[in-house]
């Protein structure tokens, strides 16, 4: 494994593969959201997040009806990206750690859960990052 781990941190590219990189790098938001909206379509693609393996969220084991015991996690969900997209899509990055791309991908996507298992403090603080971002926040 040490050897896999090893060759993906090495990944070699091509004098014209950095000449993209290069040009990428030199874009803005906007256009780089562009960029991805046109290559989704194009090529049929897609920049989503992939869900990260591990134990789903603490739902309870009698599903949603246990609304009246007091949660210790909770999953965020983007409802609605709002009209300030841009503000919202760097509240996305900063709250997940996602890459540009990938937290614009997560916006547009909505509903989308975007955190799970976040303690309450911490959820009802993202929620209000989001909401003052101008986005529509769920806590699940």
């Amino acid at each position: 494994m040490d050897e896999e781990a090893a060759t993906a941190e090495k990944i070699k590219l091509s004098k014209e593969e950095k000449t993209v990189i290069d040009a990428l790098e030199k874009l803005n938001v906007v256009q780089l959201n562009n960029v991805v909206k046109f290559m989704e379509e194009e090529y049929g693609i897609s920049a989503a997040p992939v869900a990260v393996a591990g134990a789903p969220a603490a739902t309870g084991g009698t599903g949603d009806e246990g609304g009246s015991e007091e949660k210790s996690s909770y999953d965020i969900e983007l409802t609605a990206g709002g009209g300030q997209k841009i503000a919202v899509i760097k509240a996305v990055r900063e709250i997940t750690g996602l890459p540009l791309g990938e937290a614009k991908a997560a916006v547009d996507s909505a509903p989308k859960v975007i955190k799970e298992g976040v303690p309450k403090e911490e959820a009802e603080e993202m929620k209000k990052k989001l909401e003052e971002a101008g986005a529509t926040v769920t806590l699940k």
